[in-house]
């Protein structure tokens, strides 16, 4: 068997936007077939889009959701994969079995499953009754019959036990273990812990995303602890401290580095600081004093005669007189 049939739901980066929430970013998860698949974590996690996308019935972003060997949401897949919703999927105004003998018609599911299933679900003393005149956990238990018509391969149940007794909770996951030694695939989500060791693989999710992906033994023995809930505390714990490692790694990355001071050696005298002289080019030039102005040959002779000094001029002249 090759490891494509072996699974029944294979999801390859599955971005899925609501909004303004971006809910997967790049999910990747396999579901092998045979089993039971508890999708467990706190509401709000993304269980529900989750299985949504499975279904076919998600817009998504981006990824691939290929189930039972083909892409989630064709045709063929109508009858080979059911979907109960957390709300129940059933006409008020009509009787249990009036519901079942239709939605059979609808999918062309052979009219002894009515019977089969109201007897599975535990609903045999109310086949007449109508929806509206059941009790919460009732009318839940209808809807899941829904589910069953037709034999499915693969059943996606979205919170099937909620608001249900402690003792039909318990029948009804021996229903389901019973659905899955015959060969069905279950993908049952909760938000109840305790549901976990009744399932085969379990796949916790936090924030739109994985945060394991293992068996109920597997998730006890890796967190050290005796109880699912304690197991899926320590897990949260876990995955806190790595995401503030993560930021913290990715802001010391981000930094600028600063450029490292320039340190004297060991040993080392420290120089006494020299400034330098300035080059001929940066010396400062003195101002030049301005030129005397020349005397005119009268005002030097005048000069002389003041001093009683006498100019050659002056001395040739008296020579030749």
């Amino acid at each position: 068997m090759n490891n494509a049939s072996a699974l029944a739901v294979e999801v390859r980066d599955l971005r899925v936007r609501r909004g303004r929430t971006q809910v997967f970013s790049g999910l990747q998860l396999d579901i092998p077939r045979g089993q039971i698949t508890g999708l467990l974590g706190p509401s709000g996690c993304g269980k529900t889009t989750l299985m949504r996308s499975i279904v076919g019935v998600q817009k998504v972003e981006g990824g691939t959701v290929t189930v039972l060997g083909e892409p989630a949401g064709t045709h063929p897949q109508r009858r080979r994969v059911a979907y109960d919703t957390q709300a129940a999927s059933v006409y008020g105004d009509l009787t249990v079995s009036q519901n079942l003998h239709y939605f059979a018609r609808l999918i062309g599911a052979p009219r002894s499953d009515v019977d089969r299933v109201i007897e599975q679900v535990g609903l045999v003393g109310h086949a007449d009754q109508t929806i509206a005149s059941l009790s919460g956990g009732e009318e839940t238990r209808v809807s899941l019959a829904v589910a069953m018509l037709g034999s499915p391969e693969l059943l996606v149940l979205d919170e099937p036990t909620v608001g249900l007794d402690p003792v039909l909770r318990a029948e009804l996951w021996t229903l389901f273990r019973a659905l899955a030694d015959g060969g069905a695939t279950l993908i049952v989500s909760s938000h109840v812990m305790d549901e976990a060791v009744r399932c085969d693989r379990l796949v916790l999710m936090r924030a739109g995303r994985i945060i394991a992906d293992t068996t109920p033994d597997g998730l006890l023995a890796d967190t050290a602890t005796s109880d699912p809930d304690a197991a899926f505390l320590a897990l949260v714990e876990r995955d806190e401290a790595t995401a503030a490692d993560d930021a913290e790694r990715l802001a010391v990355t981000d930094r600028t580095p600063e450029e490292p001071a320039k340190l004297p050696l060991p040993g080392a005298a420290e120089s006494p600081a020299i400034t330098p002289e300035p080059s001929e080019s940066e010396a400062p030039v003195e101002p030049a004093e301005p030129p005397e102005h020349p005397l005119t040959r009268r005002e030097l002779r005048e000069a002389q005669q003041t001093h009683g000094e006498s100019s050659p001029a002056s001395d040739e002249e008296e020579g030749g007189r």
